[in-house]
């Protein structure tokens, strides 16, 4: 059984006391968790790291609007079609709404939290917990959908893979930016209820790809049954970016036909804002 003193014993093992981390995470790799994630969430703040988690809310994507220009944008416009589930529904940073099937009970329980900060961005917000929970949120905007993971790696941050892969990172996406892909777009309700453009990333299923590339930064250790593993962001980031630069094909999937792939290794949507 894993406790809340494992939790803590493993973060001061990484090195990452008193630091903000960005969690990704997969409780059931624990085996039995005693206070389940709200223990593993109490662990990480009793070492006074800040917890910073993707609190993604795809049920307030709408479709492309007829207005939308059209370039390539991991997008098949004449075979795709976004839920619609978000039409006339608006998010703000106080709804608790999460797509806890695919985030995992830990963001699912940081959500709910009172204390929790929440970005501002109606399908990929991150939301953080602890003493610099507002330094990393606050920046986040529709168009600026990686502002806390920045945030992450000027405070010289790490991410912490709890029983969980690369493909699930992702400061990863923030990486490619950085190599020169533009963020892809959809679209949500803005404040005024009018559709408006949002930042997301891209297809994360061939980040794997980019093990060799961060192995020298990776930490380990195990927790119960789960492996942790840790890497410091700003040297991520850089890293990985350079991999994405010297081999565009590197982040690419296994599916010669991914839309979200092919248009990434050609930069991402055409921008011009």
């Amino acid at each position: 059984m894993v406790t809340t003193a494992d939790i803590a014993d493993a973060v001061r093992q990484l090195g990452l006391s008193g630091l903000p981390v960005c969690v990704h995470a997969s409780l059931r790799s624990f085996g039995w968790v005693d206070g389940g994630a709200t223990a593993a969430v109490t662990g990480l703040l009793g070492e006074g790291c800040t917890v910073l988690v993707p609190t993604f809310s795809w049920t307030f994507a709408v479709p492309p609007p007829d207005k939308f220009r059209r370039p390539q944008n991991g997008w098949d416009y004449d075979r795709f079609e976004t839920s619609s589930a978000g039409a006339g529904r608006i998010f703000t940073p106080d709804s608790n709404e999460i797509d806890s099937e695919d985030m995992g009970a830990v963001p699912t329980s940081i959500v709910t939290m009172p204390q929790r900060i929440r970005g501002c961005h109606p399908l990929c917000s991150f939301s953080a917990v602890g003493p610099l929970a507002m330094q990393l949120v606050s920046g986040q905007r529709p168009l600026n959908v990686w502002a806390p993971l920045e945030a992450l790696a000027q405070a010289r941050g790490s991410v912490l893979l709890m029983g969980v892969g690369l493909d699930t990172m992702t400061l990863l996406h923030l990486a490619e930016q950085r190599a020169g892909r533009n963020s892809f777009r959809r679209w949500a309700n803005g404040t005024d209820g009018e559709p408006i453009e949002v930042e997301t990333g891209g297809c994360s299923d061939g980040f794997g790809n980019l093990r060799s590339a961060l192995l020298p930064l990776q930490k380990e250790c195990a927790v119960g049954s789960s492996r942790w593993l840790t890497f410091a962001a700003p040297a991520t980031l850089d890293a990985a970016a350079s991999a994405i630069r010297a081999n565009p094909l590197v982040t690419h999937c296994a599916n010669p036909e991914c839309g979200r792939c092919n248009d990434a290794l050609l930069g991402g949507p055409v921008v011009d804002d």
